[in-house]
């Protein structure tokens, strides 16, 4: 099966769950369809949703919870 990475829109902190005490957006084996939220990048205290630009399966999630991404870096792989 083919792969396809979405990546970071912006630079800044990658968060994988809306806030600390509730579940994570998705998590590796999920399926996953265009327009879904997979994780937030924050901003100089501004959350900006990261939205799949594909549908599939998320294979791997290739950066941590809070982790700096700058734009363009791979977050997450999804077999299509």
């Amino acid at each position: 099966m083919a792969t396809q990475s979405i990546l970071a829109p912006l630079p800044g902190t990658f968060y994988r769950r809306p806030s600390p005490d509730q579940p994570a957006f998705k998590e590796e084996g999920d399926s996953v369809a265009v327009g879904d939220v997979i994780g937030l990048i924050e901003v100089m205290k501004s959350f900006h949703e990261v939205k799949a630009d594909c549908a599939g399966r998320i294979v791997r999630f290739t950066v941590d919870n809070e982790d700096p991404v700058m734009a363009g870096n791979p977050l997450v792989e999804v077999e299509l």
